[in-house]
């Protein structure tokens, strides 16, 4: 048994965000019902590459759902919609902004017929403000809401970020809100209605900036592979590859000086106490490296690790998914009834991730059985 069995949703999601936190619920055991136009979920034709004419993009959000097409225009099927959400718990839907007032179907006409709904929305820039009713994807996002300013290289210009952090983050907040939601539910007999937004995500993934701006005044660096505020704290080449050395605080600090041959770093005043490293971080920075390209990656790992230092190499997706502990992790789930395998939930309870029950649905594949 799966800890959201018994609890039903309705997704008119679309892109990433809305179907991503349907997928959380379904992971979670809820039965989603995704409903589509009749064309089918843009992300459907995001490609090249296609999996059996799917998109990957599709395919990693939509894992353990149903499918129905629907043509929301058509009255008829509003109401069917309607008429169907009496023994739903949740409706999930970004569409775009505007579109669920229009069609009757927004969270305070449906709350009305619906006392017990919990009904969340994920926008793009948020529910309120002046640029509340705008459409948005997730590179607007990143670079309004200063999250690719932070990311890139120190020298070098903004950088997206290279997944779809916000839309992947929003779905996660916005299935959190729903759970917390179906919780209050339980003590108040009343739904809610939950919000999430890509803007409110990239600025949540940026507290410690903004923490730091408002202590110092001061707008944080970008910085390559680690952090301004700890040093070292980033990737060095060795002879085969880069290490991403972290040396949290002044104890680790004396364990990978002695792990380098410098042992003296310790108690050298320009290094013992990470301000003092953050100071003089040019200086450490470029003697720390000069010694790591000396030997080969793996050899430093073993070093490291002997002594106690964090490191990790920085692995290509290929070698990530090959490693021991990747695969221990059973994160690459399967697909029953197809040669393929998608990323799981990252979730275990008393010991168990929830499995893959159905693969992606195919368009309209449930309509038979959901419409009847």
């Amino acid at each position: 048994m799966l800890p959201l069995d018994g609890v039903r949703v309705v997704e008119l999601g679309q892109a990433l965000a809305g179907p991503m936190a349907g997928e959380i619920l379904a992971h979670l055991g809820a039965d989603v019902v995704k409903v589509e136009r009749p064309e089918g979920d843009d992300a459907r034709r995001w490609g090249p590459p296609f999996w059996q004419g799917t998109a990957p993009g599709f395919l990693a959000v939509n894992a353990n759902k149903r499918a129905i097409t629907l043509d929301l225009k058509d009255a008829a099927a509003r109401a069917w919609l309607v008429d169907y959400l009496q023994d739903v718990d949740v409706v999930v839907q970004n569409l775009r902004p505007g579109v669920v007032e229009e069609l009757g179907l927004d969270a305070a006409t449906l709350g009305a017929r619906y006392p017990r709904l919990v009904y969340c929305s994920v926008w793009a820039f948020g529910r309120t403000g002046p640029l509340g009713r705008h459409p948005g994807y997730e590179p607007m996002l990143q670079a309004f809401s200063g999250l690719m300013a932070m990311n890139g290289d120190a020298d070098g210009p903004p950088t997206r970020i290279g997944t779809s952090i916000l839309d992947y983050g929003t779905g996660m907040w916005a299935a959190l809100g729903v759970l917390a939601a179906l919780w209050q539910r339980e003590r108040t007999g009343r739904g809610a209605t939950v919000d999430a937004s890509l803007l409110e995500t990239g600025l949540g993934w940026l507290k410690g900036h903004f923490a730091a701006y408002g202590a110092s005044g001061e707008v944080p660096e970008r910085h390559r592979t680690g952090s301004r505020r700890l040093v070292p704290f980033e990737s060095f080449e060795t002879r085969t590859g880069p290490l991403l050395v972290g040396a949290g605080n002044d104890r680790l600090f004396v364990k990978l000086a002695e792990a380098l041959g410098r042992p003296e770093w310790g108690r050298d005043p320009r290094f013992a106490t990470n301000a003092a490293r953050v100071a003089h971080r040019g200086e450490l920075l470029a003697a720390i490296e000069a010694i790591t390209r000396e030997r080969p990656l793996d050899e430093w790992v073993a070093r490291l690790e002997a002594a106690g230092v964090p490191c990790a190499p920085i692995h290509s997706l290929p070698d990530a998914l090959a490693t021991a502990q990747a695969r221990a992790t059973g994160m690459m789930a399967p697909v029953p009834g197809q040669d393929l395998a998608l990323m799981a939930l990252p979730l275990s309870f008393d010991g168990a991730r929830p499995p893959i029950r159905r693969a992606p649905p195919r368009l309209g594949e449930h309509d038979g059985e959901i419409k009847r």
